[in-house]
C-alpha cells in the first residue's frame, strides 16, 4: 500500500509541479473562466426560481472557450481543439441572436 501511495505522490508531483509552466497556468486560468459560466447560470436560476441562461454565461463561454482553444492548439490536442472550436461558433451565434433580439426590441419601443 505504501508503494502505491508513493507512486501516486510521484505521479501527482510530475503532473502538477514538475511540468508546470506558463501554458499550464493559462490552461488553469482558461478552465476557471470556462467554469464560471456554470456558477453564473446557477446563481441566475436560483434568483429567478427557474432555469435561465444569462448573457454572462455566453461571455464566460466565449472567453474561457477561446483561452482553452489557444491552450489546446499549443498542446496539439485534436479532440480538445475540435470541441472548443465548435463551441466558439455556438457561443458567438447565441450572443448574435441576443444582440438581434435586443435591437428588435429597441426599434419596437421607438
Amino acid at each position: 500500500m505504501a508503494n502505491v501511495l508513493q507512486e501516486l505522490m510521484t505521479w501527482l508531483h510530475e503532473v502538477f509541479v514538475r511540468q508546470f509552466d506558463t501554458w499550464i497556468l493559462l490552461g488553469f486560468v482558461a478552465q476557471f473562466f470556462f467554469s464560471m459560466r456554470f456558477l453564473v447560470q446557477w446563481i441566475a436560476s436560483e434568483k429567478a426560481k427557474r432555469s435561465v441562461v444569462p448573457i454572462a454565461f455566453w461571455f464566460f463561454s466565449l472567453f474561457g472557450g477561446s483561452l482553452l482553444l489557444i491552450y489546446a492548439i499549443q498542446r496539439q490536442d485534436p479532440v480538445f481543439i475540435a470541441g472548443q472550436g465548435m463551441g466558439l461558433f455556438i457561443y458567438i451565434r447565441n450572443l448574435w441572436l441576443i444582440a438581434n433580439e435586443r435591437k428588435a426590441a429597441m426599434t419596437k419601443v421607438d
